[in-house]
């Protein structure tokens, strides 16, 4: 199960106060290629990071079926698979992998894949979380029992820049599954195989302006030059299967040291945090203000509740007093 904003603060504080080790699942922060490309958009190669783009796009039409309820399989504690989470009948589909397209356990893509791409992008910026998040989409093509959106796009806004998560479930297209960074003098795009660096050309602004043949030019001429890159092209390969690995490097050598690991669970939780707001702001149908310090929704009271799960017994006193201490 995801764990919601409310709980993954609990969370926290539990690891704090037993002074233990919680590393999170979020292994693109070890990829060597992942902490170089950030070392360079830090040093300002790129100038001032003002706009980001992330996104995952495949078909998978019509979807995974419907497949009929049954008794759960015998080695499965079904129960306790659920946790805290409402009392289902059993399906398949509400177990290993597809769990994550019901609302009960998961959040769809927002809290799959864009979870990788939101947690480089507030590492690499140095931000708590977006102060403003709107989302829209839905289940619009997949024909199958998931609830969660096969369509959705969200905007998030940060101090000084936006960024923007989209997916698609029914269309691959021409869409590239890649993170880019957009500054001054060109842009960053980076995915799990390495990054590149596509600088601009320096273009005089007048030159961006329309020129109407046997018209007057109102005193805005265009200026020949030759073309010229702010900056020079460069890339980097990354390994998919090494940041696994470093990543459990990274766990084990915290383990002794007793310091905090790359992916600490208070980064993790803040990674959610951004996932779920989008969330609330496709199921409300509105944008949420949000105050990163005080981890609350600004200004609505019912979008404000749905930061926190409601539990079924006995998991709800449970669960509460384990995290709560």
């Amino acid at each position: 199960m995801t764990l919601f904003i409310k709980e993954g603060r609990w969370m926290i504080d539990v690891a704090r106060r037993t002074k233990r080790v919680v590393q999170c699942g979020t292994q693109q922060r070890s990829g060597r290629h992942y902490q170089s490309g950030k070392k360079l958009l830090n040093d300002g190669y790129l100038g001032k990071i003002h706009s980001v783009r992330m996104g995952s796009f495949r078909n998978i039409n019509p979807g995974f079926g419907r497949p009929a309820g049954d008794k759960a399989p015998t080695e499965l504690a079904y129960d306790m698979w659920l946790g805290p989470a409402p009392l289902r009948p059993y399906s398949p589909h509400r177990s290993l992998y597809h769990f994550r397209w019901f609302w009960d356990y998961s959040g769809g893509q927002m809290t799959n894949l864009a979870a990788h791409e939101i947690d480089i992008l507030q590492w690499w910026m140095g931000v708590k979380g977006p102060t403003a998040v709107t989302s829209t989409g839905g289940r619009f093509v997949l024909k199958d029992d998931g609830e969660t959106p096969d369509t959705q796009d969200a905007l998030f806004e940060y101090p000084g820049f936006t960024a923007v998560w989209s997916h698609r479930e029914g269309s691959r297209g021409r869409a590239i599954g890649k993170s880019e960074y957009f500054g001054e003098f060109g842009s960053l795009s980076i995915a799990r195989d390495g990054w590149e660096v596509h600088p601009d050309n320096k273009v005089p602004p007048e030159n961006a302006v329309p020129q109407f043949r046997g018209q007057p030019t109102g005193g805005v001429n265009r200026v020949e030059v030759k073309p010229e890159q702010w900056v020079a092209a460069k890339k980097e390969p990354g390994s998919s299967n090494e940041q696994f690995d470093l990543h459990v490097r990274n766990f084990l050598d915290c383990i002794k040291t007793r310091q905090r690991p790359i992916a600490d669970v208070e980064e993790g939780h803040k990674t959610a945090v951004a996932c779920h707001l989008a969330n609330i702001s496709l199921r409300t149908g509105r944008k949420l203000r949000w105050d990163a310090d005080k981890e609350e929704i600004l200004g609505d009271k019912e979008a404000q509740a749905m930061t926190e799960r409601p539990y079924r017994k006995p998991w709800d006193g449970v669960l509460r007093s384990i995290l709560k201490g």
